[in-house]
């Protein structure tokens, strides 16, 4: 895998993953706490991340075919699932495929928070999984698989600065910059949407090529 196909995958999960989209949400979850619980918070969340979507990029396949489920019909599920994800983030809110209302309002209540709902689902949610399963697939060999190890890396470092500098950020973009990155990052993710349906229809409809 080349690295403009590498770098356009890491755009892409970026823009999924919405690291400065997810700050007001890690601000509120871990109000009261001190710097240091904070910090040590944004590094198990950025782990945990890591650990999820490497997972999926190297036996997602394998679990895709446990359950019977063809990479095209899979491209076509995730592109519409990525669709629902950007059209929900051009409109300024954080989509309900990655957090519930229910799962908002409890967020300082969970003893384990860095983990559910912050790693799952807020930021390794189903638009991310699906994104590095289609990744995969594109091209099957082992050192192709690890080299997708690079974007997460990637993604998970920008997650670890941004929640660890999750109260400056707030300080400095607000509301309105926050939400200005959450719609960029949506319209960009959109495009990519329409690449995955249109690759899976593809591979559905040979005909349609």
């Amino acid at each position: 895998m080349d690295w403009p196909s590498l770098f356009k995958i890491s755009l892409g999960l970026f823009a999924i993953v919405n690291p400065i989209g997810s700050v007001p949400i890690f601000i509120s979850a871990t109000s009261g706490w001190s710097n240091a619980e904070r910090a040590h918070t944004a590094r198990t969340v950025a782990f945990s991340v890591f650990i999820i979507l490497t997972v999926s990029s190297l036996m997602g396949d394998k679990i895709l075919d446990f359950f019977g489920v063809s990479i095209p019909s899979f491209q076509v599920g995730g592109g519409v699932l990525l669709m629902l994800i950007a059209i929900s983030m051009m409109h300024g809110k954080q989509s309900g495929a990655s957090q519930t209302p229910e799962e908002a309002q409890t967020l300082a209540e969970r003893e384990v928070i860095a983990i559910v709902p912050l790693s799952i689902p807020l930021l390794a949610g189903p638009g991310a999984i699906s994104n590095m399963i289609i990744a995969a697939q594109k091209n099957t060999s082992l050192t192709s698989h690890l080299s997708l190890v690079i974007p997460i890396s990637l993604v998970c470092i920008t997650i670890w600065l941004a929640l660890k500098l999750s109260v400056r950020i707030s300080n400095r973009l607000g509301n309105i910059g926050i939400n200005v990155v959450t719609r960029l990052m949506g319209l960009i993710l959109a495009a990519m949407a329409v690449e995955f349906i249109a690759h899976g229809l593809t591979g559905l409809f040979p005909t349609l090529a």
